[in-house]
Parts: C-alpha cells; structure tokens; sequence
C-alpha cells in the first residue's frame, strides 16, 4: 500500500490558513489525478484543491474546518485500482471565446440593448455513480442553497443526470425561470449558516472603511446617448474585427485612466503618515459572482485600448463566474468601478475598496426629459458617484475628477486626446 499525504498549498502571499468550504469527493471514493476534490476558502478567493495523484481518498479534515497551510487534509491510496466500469472522466475545459452568454451580470454585460442569451450546455465533470438523475452534487448544493435556486428546471448533464456546479453556475448566468427559485414554504423554521472566511473578510474589510476613513460621496449625471449611438454604430464591426463584444465598461474604465491622471490624488493610498501615488491605473471591476463580490484588476488600463480593456474584462468576470479567480487577481488595485446599474439600482453610495482611496459607481440608464440648448429632449441619462476619502482628496479634486469623466462620456473623442477638446489640440490651444 502506497500512501500520500496531502497537504493544503500555500494560496498566496500572507494567507496562512484557509477554510474547508466544500469536499467535492466521499470518504472513500476513487479519485483522478488533477481532479478537484475540494473547494477551500481564503480571506482572498476560493480555490479548488486538485488531487495529487489517482487513488481511494480518505479525509481528514471536515467542511468548514479551518487548517493550517501545509497541514494534511487527506489521504490517497495510490496503490488501489480504479473500481471496474469506471472510465477517467474527461477534464472540464471550457473555452473562453465560448463564454460569452454565461458571463455574470458585470460593468461588461451593462447597457440596455444587451440581451443574455442561453449559455451552451457546459461540458460534465467527475461525477459518481451513487447519484441519480437531477441529484446535485455536494458543491452545486452548496451554491443553489446560498442563492434560494431550487433543482426542478436545471437540466443535469453528469452522469446519469447529476447536476454540476457547472450546471448551476451556467443556469444562474442564463437566467433561472422565476417559477424555479425557492418559495415560501409557510413554516417558521430558521436556518443557520456558517459566514465563509471570505465573507467574513469582506465584512471586516467594510466595517474598517466606515470606521478608519473620512468617506464622503459626490454625484453627477451623463447623457450616455453619445456613447449608446458610437456603440451601435461601430458594435458589430468591433466584435468581428476584434472577436470581443463592445461594452460602456471600456468606455468608463478609459475615462477614468485619462482623469486619474489629471488628478493623481484619486489614485492615491495613504500609508501610515505617507501619501502613495501611483504612476499607473489598475483599475479593479466589481463582479457578481455565485460566491459573492469580488473586484479583479485590469492591470495597466492606462495602456490599453478599448478592445483590450473589453477582452481583460471578459477573461476575469469568466474566471470569477467558474469559481477559478486567483488572489493574484485581485490585489493592488489603484481605482474601482462598480456597476448597480445592471441589477437596476438607480443611485447608490459606493463603499470604498481599501486601501484605495476612491469608487466609481456607475447606475442604470434611464430615459428622462432634460433641457438641451434651452428644448427638453428625452435622453438615456445615468447616474455617477464617487466615493472618496476626503483624507487625501479634496472636495475640489474630488468633484472635478467626476465632471472630468462625464465630460469624456458625453464627448467620447476625448478619450482619444486625454480628455482634450480635438479642436483645441488640432489647433495647439
């Protein structure tokens, strides 16, 4: 009999234990190499714990345990055989380029005129053959209970109909009939869950923003009719030549690099009695996810173009939305934006994501009549606010930056001439 021992990986720097949030495997079962058979939460992410080598599994270690990194969470048999009639199952391996109608509501699934379409059935992972049809699977358990999705209209693809994480990750994204969610059930009982470690970090990470920062919020509107007809304009021109669907995310995210750069306050952190200021725009995108939000960091935004903003985005809200996100993608952000607008939020007040020192939150569009060279025209208006601490930026730059922003939005070729008017750069004003 040959044992292995394996131990938790470190997840990242400064992370020294983790959670067990889910075992993906049974005591007992027989396991693939690179196999995930556990999902465990950090303070930063969740990740998958792959198996090291194919074999019996024994666990030691139960959901919801926290364990040191480096400690031994299970056991492999390496020795025994895969149990008769058993196939290797196939590895998930989904495309990114396929990923386009599953992605979570996002600032890269924003605007009005952008309909989810049905995600494409995804590819079954290891499943057993203890489970029968339309029977989840330990982890898409654990997700349809955290977000009230019931079973009866998932369409299992593991084997013999199981239902996958990925099955109802894909579902979520699609959109779950409303006769699907979980109803009242007219009883009194109470349930109790277990807050996750990184829920609980979020928690204490938004407590410390009220208590140790002087936050204050300031608002603004643009007319994004500017912006909505240059996209209906040029949007299917821009997914054929650049394979990547044209979004306001890119616009907004190019906005705000070319204004933080006229203001550096705004993208400055304070340490200890020092001012930081950063020489670059990582700009940090709130995402939706079926663990919750996260914010991965588009980094150097400053130097992209639109069609790489849209593409780095995209690749980031995919792996948010599969559970793959790693902490590395989600630290040393600058700035960040978040969009209520696609769950119809109509104004907001950001809270701001440490140790950044400012928000942008962008809200849904909405058609109101506004005076427009002294007529009312009925126009698609949003509103912008931006959450600052007024330790490090001031009422003046604060409320210049926003103006700054809507101005690029309302004359999007200003983009293009960092925020200049193209007619006094033409004419070297």
């Amino acid at each position: 009999m040959s044992i292995l021992e394996m131990k938790v990986p470190s997840p990242g720097e400064s992370i020294s234990e983790v959670e067990i949030a889910t075992w993906l495997v049974s005591d007992g079962d027989y396991v693939e190499k690179d196999q995930a058979i556990a999902e465990v939460d950090s303070d930063k992410a969740t990740l998958e714990l792959p198996a090291e080598q194919s074999g019996i599994i024994t666990l030691k270690a139960a959901e919801g345990d926290v364990v040191k990194v480096g400690q031994v969470v299970c056991l492999i048999d390496t020795s025994a055989e895969r149990p008769a009639g058993s196939a290797a199952p196939a590895a998930e391996t989904p495309k990114v380029e396929e990923e386009v109608a599953k992605l979570p509501k996002t600032e890269a699934s924003s605007g009005k005129d952008e309909k989810q379409k049905e995600a494409p059935a995804p590819n079954p992972g290891p499943v057993s053959d203890s489970y029968a049809k339309g029977t989840p699977s330990p982890a898409a358990a654990k997700i349809m209970a955290e977000n009230g999705v019931s079973g009866a209209k998932i369409n299992g693809t593991g084997k013999d109909g199981r239902i996958t994480k990925q099955d109802v990750v894909s579902a979520m994204a699609a959109g779950i009939p409303a006769d699907a969610a979980q109803g009242w059930g007219g009883t009194r009982d109470q349930n109790r869950e277990k807050m996750s470690m990184l829920r609980r970090k979020i928690a204490e990470r938004l407590v410390s923003v009220k208590n140790e920062t002087a936050m204050l919020t300031t608002f603004n509107e643009v007319d994004m009719k500017p912006i909505m007809d240059l996209r209906a304009k040029y949007k299917d021109q821009f997914a054929k030549f650049h394979d990547v669907n044209l979004g306001f995310m890119s616009f907004f995210t190019k906005a705000v690099t070319e204004a933080l750069n006229l203001f550096p306050a705004v993208n400055a952190q304070i340490d200890g009695n020092e001012m930081v200021f950063h020489n670059y725009a990582d700009v940090g995108i709130a995402v939706s996810s079926p663990k919750g939000l996260m914010v991965p960091v588009v980094r150097n935004a400053e130097q992209m173009s639109l069609a790489e903003i849209e593409k780095e985005i995209k690749r980031l809200a995919v792996k948010a939305r599969d559970g793959k996100i790693a902490p590395e993608d989600m630290t040393g952000g600058t700035f960040t934006i978040t969009n209520g607008g696609v769950f119809g939020s109509m104004m907001s007040t950001p809270i701001i994501n440490p140790p950044q020192s400012a928000i942008l939150g962008m809200h849904n569009i909405i058609e109101r009549p506004v005076a427009i060279d002294g007529k009312v025209e009925i126009r698609p208006m949003m509103y912008l606010a931006l959450s600052y601490d007024h330790r490090i930026i001031d009422g003046k730059e604060s409320v210049s930056f926003l103006v700054k922003v809507k101005e690029m939005i309302e004359n999007p070729e200003r983009i293009i001439f960092g925020g200049k008017d193209p007619h006094a750069v033409l004419l070297g004003l």
